[in-house]
């Protein structure tokens, strides 16, 4: 059962929604925080549409533009995972027309060098490129950097990658959007571009009146794979709460994980935020990282920023061009909620079972001179620095042979330990990512 936020909470995020709403003059918007997929607090300010009264409210669809290359970036690796491309293949190994030498992962992290939007004045006309547009202006686009260089946005790219998901799987990108993400999550008011229900108007409000103008709604085409999706909060609630922690039918944790791990620091000044294949990675004065995208589009300033560890999502939606930036608007209300007001953790649950093999293992092993506390933990064994912070990980061990046991989470991810015994059976020596580990602390000399 999800818990509920104090009332103290509730005010302190309705502060900070109006005050945002106030100062930047948004004509309206929806705020919320999310834990297990539902909207714990939510709130909407001001008015979804200037003739009509009552404020945004959680089913009004926004254009959240693109928080869509979330989306896609899962897709592609769902493509990954069932080994249909590697994220180490040219685009061109599967897109024919791209004769541009990047790969899937420069891609999805924004580190292939290629310019940022299609060929042609498209924020001018407002008129999005067809597939075929796209593909042959791609041709001509131009490679403003060399891969890895530096991160440089693109939607050119992402809107390639969405042709790429739908030339694999034989159909159009939305097709695959709907079958692979939409209805297994129930998305049921996310769509390309906005659908029959109650939605937000956007406008653009001018710096010297107060008068709202309506904004165009643009057809994406094929942009939409980069920007072109309309979604809810509470709607967005349920997708921040998969990328917390994905249903395995849909995508393996750990690929999931995978796309959360830096590929390239955004903010090469301060390290405040950095890429992951497809997420944006936003740290948090506190120390936190939460990890999702942010949206503009004409009218419309979006953002949806999850905090995995505590499974807590935060939702920024506005009706405006002119919105102030929506990932700090998110980002101070989740981070209100984390450091204020957790969600109750759950009660110590005694283990049931101590393997044979590794009751010999528990207690303090030295390595490098320095102690770890190996534990067995729900039948399985953990180590852990004594003084490594409670919210860092303990290091896991999966068993893969006879006193052979792989890291599988924490320090050492994906090295081996190995467990030597003397003749009586009792270990008497480990070697972690080949470390040796004595239950005496010894030098270097000393152990040679």
């Amino acid at each position: 059962m999800t818990s509920p936020l104090l009332d103290t909470t509730h005010r302190a995020l309705r502060r900070t929604a109006l005050g945002t709403q106030r100062t930047h003059r948004v004509p309206g918007l929806y705020a919320g925080v999310q834990r297990g997929g539902e909207l714990v607090w939510g709130d909407g300010i001001g008015r979804r549409a200037t003739d009509a009264e009552d404020p945004p409210g959680p089913d009004d669809q926004f254009l959240v533009a693109s928080n869509t290359k979330t989306f896609t970036a899962v897709m592609v690796m769902q493509l990954r995972d069932e080994g249909r491309l590697d994220l180490g293949d040219r685009v061109g190994d599967h897109l024919p027309e791209v004769t541009h030498p990047l790969t899937v992962r420069q891609g999805l992290a924004h580190v292939s060098g290629m310019q940022r939007e299609p060929v042609g004045d498209i924020w001018e006309t407002l008129v999005q490129p067809t597939t075929e547009e796209l593909l042959s202006g791609f041709v001509q686009a131009e490679a403003i950097g060399r891969p890895h260089d530096r991160w440089h946005y693109s939607n050119t790219v992402y809107a390639v990658l969405g042709e790429l998901v739908a030339r694999l799987d034989g159909r159009t990108w939305e097709e695959s959007l709907r079958a692979r993400l939409l209805d297994p999550l129930e998305l049921r008011r996310t769509s390309v571009g906005f659908d029959d229900g109650p939605r937000a108007t956007g406008y653009y409000v001018a710096p010297y009146d107060d008068v709202p103008r309506p904004e165009p709604v643009i057809d994406f085409r094929a942009m939409a794979p980069c920007g072109g999706l309309a979604s809810t909060a509470a709607d967005l609630a349920r997708w921040s709460a998969f990328v917390a922690d994905p249903d395995p039918d849909v995508l393996s944790p750990d690929t999931l994980e995978e796309m959360c791990q830096p590929q390239a620091m955004i903010d090469v000044v301060g390290w405040g935020a950095g890429m992951g294949l497809g997420f944006f990675l936003v740290r948090s004065d506190a120390g936190r990282t939460w990890v999702g995208h942010t949206g503009g589009m004409p009218g419309h300033i979006t953002a949806v920023l999850t905090h995995r560890e505590s499974r807590t999502g935060a939702i920024a939606l506005m009706n405006s061009t002119s919105a102030p930036d929506p990932a700090a608007f998110a980002l101070r209300l989740g981070e209100h909620v984390v450091q204020h007001d957790p969600a109750e953790p759950e009660a110590w649950r005694p283990g049931t079972v101590l393997p044979e093999e590794l009751a010999g293992l528990r207690g303090v092993w030295f390595t490098e001179g320095t102690p770890f506390v190996f534990s067995v933990v729900d039948g399985h064994l953990e180590a852990r620095h004594p003084d490594l912070p409670k919210e860092r990980p303990s290091s896991v061990f999966e068993q893969v042979g006879d006193d052979l046991y792989r890291t599988v989470q924490g320090r050492e991810r994906g090295e081996l330990l190995r467990v030597t015994r003397d003749h009586a059976g009792v270990p008497e020596r480990l070697h972690w990512a080949t470390y040796l580990c004595t239950r005496e602390p010894l030098s270097f000399g000393e152990m040679s």
